[in-house]
């Protein structure tokens, strides 16, 4: 390992939720906590998160939930659907607390944050990261693991370590912890993945301080400058900066597998409008608009004759006014559409984005942002967040919706929803 000048008190930190949509789910529901649980995927289909009690009798991640079902009934594994609006919410509530530690922060997925502490001169930073992990659990009710390092790498590790090694819920990887280095798995490095772990592994690497004692012309030869850098993150030496500026967005998406197969073409219509309205909801509170619709539409490739089809339009002036998409929506559906087929999925996707006020103007009328469409829309999503989301919405999107993904196990949007809330 490299030394590191002692005046440089700059630390990251990899900030975690363990096993978080259960997590999410335990909070609210505490006779689900002890027992194995698992959250399903879309439609009920497969395990995407499982408690460790539900590793221990060994359901694996993405086992799909037939196959699974005598392991199920013996143990009495407790099942819930996916339930995103929550897992976002409870998200939201994690890094609000976190930016108290740090306003350094990058949200680097919806359980894990990067946190840089820079300038730091007379702080226990094992202490410090005991404090991050009791004031987010006494915030928001969910269990993280703390990992700090010189470098993002090694917060990574440094996080591993915490959770899997010493199961201390925090750790801090000092700059001559070469004991520590060696328990990590090459395997479990950030950046290495299988195909590299196999070269090393072959090269009789197989920790992260053997990989951090390679040579660097043979690591750049083998694994180009991404390897390189890897390497030297685990010396010490910060080759990955914090990215706490989110990045503009390409496309906002909505697609969701059939609850059931749909052979009609008004199901499908439906099906379009309603993902087309989810999907301006997201543009919307963005600021952005539209320039470009595109729908696709499918078969399952199992089960039947499998078709498959998209097609797109542009939207001139670009816009986020559901009505307006909705109709495009439609439109493209009615044009891709084949009778005879059994779909199990339609999706949009909105490319082309553009910011409100950047947003094409008519030669005659206000633009998008000084409209009424823009106020209408805005109306509606202020109220539909706040009373009940989707209360207020198109008569194209349908009411029975009998195409819905199936939740059958789906628990309530305890902290969006005034009908929802936990009742004690």
């Amino acid at each position: 390992m490299l030394s590191i000048p002692p005046e440089r008190r700059d630390f990251y930190a990899l900030v975690d939720v363990n096993n978080f949509y259960v997590s999410c789910e335990r909070v609210f529901d505490p006779t689900a906590r002890g027992e194995p649980v698992i959250v399903l995927s879309n439609n009920d289909g497969c395990a995407i998160a499982r408690s460790e009690e539900a590793k221990a009798i060994g359901i694996e991640m993405g086992e799909a939930v037939f196959k699974i079902r005598d392991v199920v009934a013996r143990h009495k594994v407790r099942m819930f659907s996916s339930n995103y609006v929550l897992y976002g919410d409870m998200s939201a509530r994690v890094m609000s607390v976190l930016q108290q530690f740090s306003p350094r922060l990058e949200v680097y997925s919806i359980d894990e944050a990067f946190l840089l502490f820079d300038g730091f001169t007379h702080v226990d930073i094992d202490e410090y990261a005991r404090q991050i992990k009791e004031v987010v659990y006494r915030h928001t009710g969910l269990p993280v693991s703390v990992g700090i390092g010189r470098t993002k790498t090694l917060a990574k590790a440094a996080n591993y370590l915490a959770k899997r090694v010493y199961k201390t819920g925090t750790f801090y990887l000092r700059d001559d912890a070469e004991d520590s280095l060696s328990q990590v798995p090459v395997s479990k490095i950030w950046g290495v993945g299988r195909k590299r772990t196999r070269w090393l592994n072959a090269q009789g690497v197989f920790t992260a301080l053997e990989l951090a004692r390679m040579p660097d012309r043979l690591i750049r030869q083998k694994m180009t400058v991404t390897g390189l850098r890897t390497v030297w993150e685990l010396r010490g030496i910060s080759c990955l900066s914090l990215e706490d500026l989110i990045p503009d967005k390409k496309a906002v998406s909505c697609s969701r597998m059939f609850g059931r197969p749909v052979e009609d073409l008004a199901s499908m219509e439906e099906a379009a409008s309603a993902y087309v309205a989810r999907a301006c909801v997201k543009l919307r509170r963005q600021n952005l608009l539209t320039g470009y619709l595109h729908v696709i539409i499918e078969t399952n490739r199992f089960r039947g004759p499998y078709y498959n089809n998209a097609l797109g339009l542009f939207v001139n002036p670009p816009s986020a006014y559901t009505p307006l998409l909705s109709a495009y929506a439609k439109l493209l559906v009615r044009k891709i559409y084949k009778e005879g087929y059994r779909y199990n999925r339609v999706g949009v996707i909105l490319t082309d984005l553009v910011s409100e006020r950047a947003g094409q103007q008519y030669l005659i009328g206000p633009s998008y942002a000084e409209s009424r469409q823009q106020r209408l829309m805005e109306t509606i999503d202020r109220y539909n967040s706040k009373v009940n989301h989707g209360k207020i919405q198109l008569a194209a999107e349908g009411l029975g919706k009998p195409w819905h993904m199936k939740q059958n196990q789906k628990s309530q949007r305890y902290t969006t929803n005034w009908e929802e809330l936990l009742k004690v």
